[in-house]
């Protein structure tokens, strides 16, 4: 199928999207392979995903014969694709057959001795021990290579507290108990508390599965689609590019998890169109890869770390998607509305009508694109599991996809829809490689947590570092996780901050849901946080940018990230969250009016980043401006009515001066 089909008179960024991916993207730097090699691979990644959509469908196998399989074939691919230094080729050495091989026979361990580690229970044997010995240094090596040195480095740094933490002096509040060697490896990878624990049970049913969903969805034309209804609905005014780009990448978040993946893919059509346009390179790359940041925030598909969300906070996937509605209108509104009054500053005009797509003829043509979609929303409303719905919007995916083809030819050729059905097998699988190993790192981290208590220490460290004050904890847990999340895939870096920040958040009487929306949110925006920010430097590399200026402007366009999160702590209706057990109408109308001024206050603190409201503004209105949406996250009524009347103020001032300008 046509990549750019739905998108007519617009031409793409001339740009090798594989090497900026490999570029700013550690899991896209992986080896060519050609001849036997890529064939081997090719077969793996298709047996792997044919597993998964098996226990998609007819169920999940108890415990470690679920998760121990696809850990292993994860880090089976990882040594088969990824070399240990230096640039991919297209072979693959001795050394890395033998590791690969050595990751099938850790996993088959399970899989052969399952019966006899469940009746041994904790009475590790001698081969037990080199097993899980063997097993956790591949997997450290395995993310050392497609996570990165960070997160290995973290894991490793969490085995030796564990085994050495009981040489720390018992008046330092990070001392454990003594644990044995035996005990800390063996419980690590043969038990359920550590490797194969709940991060890596959320990635081997729902996540990978919902993976696969998005690469048929992609397959299928629906993002295109979308992309194509963005640009027509927003292209033609002030600042249409820029606009579109925000509003494709919303969309595309229920295609797409990763930043710098979205940044690319949408990136490629609407920087282009920002740069033609009259957006400043720097400003046209910080606009997407802030937008595309977003994606992992939309619902009704959010980043990897929503699912193991539910099991931290042991709720459904439909109420932590529904609860993260009203933020990620908040986190878009605030670009949104920075874009708009950007345009309006320099006079920025939007994309002819002549090379812009026709909304009515793309929803005449493809109504029937939305299928997937509504099928997810209609199945995680009902109460379904993530696991069912991601079955069902895959049949569905499927359904339109033959439909487009038979559309496109008029006729449907089965052999080439078969190839392409196995391709898409095989980018599931490849998708889910990196999710998969930090996961199995992350394990390594709640497990020792786990063992030693490290979680309660920690909460109570940082409560008592910010002296029992809610907004010290909170900035303290804001620079953790944006430090965190500068070399940490955002799923690793929620599980960590899950374990160790959250409950210092919730010992603070903050509801669990809005204590974990803020490390999840926190652990995103690193991508758009110099100096490693990951989706503004793919931007910069479309847009031939400067990065760190890219970076800069993206963190500038991206303020809501870094505001909605305190919203949700300090007005918890914004997630959903009836605090004090109001009657359903009183809770509706408190929702309605946080949604309002929080918009309100998005559009304050936009006005005065920008400098432009009605007209250009003095600074000390850029200073009022600020306050006034500032005023407006807190959820008192006095701050709110201080914050509108500010805005008001500022709002007649301009009016008052751009009136007898016009006059003049």
């Amino acid at each position: 199928m046509s990549e750019q089909k739905n998108l007519p008179h617009i031409e793409s960024a001339q740009i090798n999207t594989d090497d900026l991916m490999a570029k700013y993207d550690k899991e896209s730097a992986f080896r060519r392979l050609e001849g036997f090699h890529g064939k081997l691979v090719v077969v793996l990644c298709i047996v792997w995903s044919c597993f998964q959509l098996y226990t998609g469908i007819f169920g999940a196998f108890p415990s470690t014969l679920q998760r121990a399989p696809h850990l292993a074939a994860g880090m089976t691919l990882v040594y088969l694709l990824y070399p240990a230094f230096g640039k991919a080729g297209k072979t693959i050495p001795w050394y890395d057959y033998l590791l690969a091989l050595a990751c099938v026979g850790c996993g088959a361990y399970h899989v052969i001795f399952y019966k006899e580690l469940l009746l041994r229970a904790g009475a590790f044997t001698q081969t037990d021990v080199v097993v899980s010995c063997i097993a956790i240094v591949l997997l450290l090596e395995a993310a050392r290579r497609v996570v990165g040195p960070i997160v290995a480095g973290l894991s490793t740094i969490f085995l030796l507290y564990a085994i050495f933490g009981h040489y720390i002096p018992r008046a330092v509040f990070l001392f454990h108990a003594k644990f044995t060697f035996k005990r800390v490896v063996c419980t690590e990878w043969l038990g359920t508390e550590g490797i194969l624990g709940s991060p890596i049970y959320v990635s081997s049913t729902f996540i990978f599965l919902f993976l696969v969903f998005a690469t048929f969805l992609k397959a299928s034309g629906v993002g295109d689609w979308m992309t194509g209804l963005a640009l027509g609905a927003c292209g033609g005014s002030v600042g249409g590019p820029a606009k579109a780009a925000v509003v494709a990448s919303a969309l595309q978040g229920t295609v797409s998890g990763s930043s710098v993946a979205n940044t690319v893919s949408t990136g490629s059509i609407t920087i282009p169109l920002m740069k033609k346009t009259g957006y400043r390179p720097e400003f046209a790359g910080a606009v997407e890869a802030a937008a595309s940041t977003g994606g992992q925030i939309m619902p009704p598909i959010m980043g990897a770390a929503a699912f193991i969300m539910t099991e931290f906070i042991g709720c459904s996937y439909g109420t932590i998607a529904l609860a993260a509605c009203v933020p990620a209108l908040l986190y878009f509104t605030g670009i949104f509305t920075n874009v708009h009054f950007e345009a309006l500053k320099h006079g920025l005009t939007g994309i002819p009508k002549d090379q812009r797509p026709v909304v009515k003829e793309l929803l005449k043509r493809g109504w029937y694109m939305v299928l997937p979609i509504v099928v997810i929303i209609a199945l995680l409303v009902q109460g379904r599991s993530p696991t069912l719905a991601a079955t069902w919007g895959i049949g569905a995916c499927i359904i339109v996809w033959i439909v487009e083809i038979i559309r496109e030819e008029r006729k449907f050729d089965a052999v080439r829809f078969l190839k392409m059905f196995l391709k898409c097998l095989e980018d599931s699988a490849r998708s889910a490689i990196s999710v998969a190993v930090a996961c199995g790192c992350a394990g390594i981290i709640v497990g020792v947590v786990t063992m030693t208590s490290l979680g309660l220490k920690m909460a109570g460290g940082i409560v008592a570092l910010a002296g029992g004050s809610l907004l010290l904890t909170m900035v303290f847990t804001m620079l953790c996780s944006i430090v965190l999340g500068m070399g940490v895939p955002t799923t690793a870096n929620y599980i960590i901050q899950a374990t160790i920040s959250a409950p210092a958040l919730i010992a603070l009487n903050v509801p669990a849901l809005a204590a974990h929306l803020f490390v999840f949110y926190f652990g995103i925006v690193a991508d758009i946080t110099p100096p490693v920010a990951l989706a503004a430097f793919a931007g910069s590399g479309i847009a031939g940018a400067n990065p760190m200026k890219t970076g800069f402007n993206a963190t500038r366009l991206g303020i809501a990230a870094y505001l909605v999160p305190y919203m949700l702590v300090f007005n918890p209706v914004l997630v959903l969250v009836n605090v004090n057990n109001d009657p359903t109408w009183l809770f509706v109308l408190l929702v309605l009016k946080a949604i309002v001024t929080a918009i309100i206050g998005m559009m304050g603190i936009a006005t005065g980043f920008t400098g432009y409201f009605r007209t250009n503004c003095t600074w000390p209105e850029r200073i009022v401006l600020m306050i006034s949406g500032l005023l407006l996250v807190d959820a008192g009524g006095v701050t709110d009515i201080l914050g509108i009347g500010l805005f008001l103020g500022v709002y007649l001032i301009q009016r008052f001066r751009s009136t007898k300008a016009k006059a003049a």
